[in-house]
């Protein structure tokens, strides 16, 4: 359960940096919870769907299906890593919408859903792993606004670099062991 933790942790620092920039641009009453529910929700949904279709293809990969994961976790900690390198949208947003907040959710859940596929190989509870992955995420969106309401967007990048490496990690581990 540990790993799903760490999972979880890692894949909700792309929703906690939007959530950082979301806060810095004037807080709104409601925005930390909007932002939660919105990044929880899809962040939750995302590793699920991606456990079912890893379920559907692991019998004819299972030989590779931890080089498989390991790539995956791979490319996403790489793509993170690279945009805490590089401005974000987010810094064009110029009104927090629920159709600008279901866009931003879809794009920082999107990584959720290939790294779905590596909950098939850490025996766990996938409906469990999926409610960590999202509740997590949801405090972190939550958190993530209140800090760019208070210090603006200073941590932001630092928290997708963050994340990118904790899931190059987490593939290295499930190559390795």
């Amino acid at each position: 359960m540990f790993e799903v933790i760490v999972l979880a942790i890692a894949l909700s620092m792309d929703a906690f940096a939007v959530s950082i920039a979301l806060g810095s641009k004037g807080y709104t009453r409601g925005l930390g919870l909007k932002a939660g529910i919105y990044f929880g929700v899809f962040q939750g949904l995302m590793p699920f769907i991606g456990y079912l279709g890893g379920r559907g293809v692991l019998s004819w990969v299972d030989a590779y299906a931890h080089w498989i994961a390991f790539g995956l976790l791979a490319l996403i900690g790489a793509k993170m890593i690279y945009e805490g390198l590089q401005e974000g949208i987010e810094e064009d947003i110029k009104a927090i919408t629920h159709k600008v907040m279901l866009i931003l959710a879809i794009a920082t859940s999107i990584d959720a859903m290939a790294a779905g596929f590596s909950l098939t190989l850490l025996n766990v509870n996938a409906y469990l792993a999926c409610l960590i992955i999202g509740v997590t995420t949801f405090l972190f969106s939550w958190a993530g606004v209140q800090i760019g309401k208070n210090s603006g967007t200073w941590l932001e990048s630092r928290a997708e670099i963050f994340g990118g490496t904790v899931l190059i990690l987490m593939g290295i581990k499930i190559l390795v062991f």
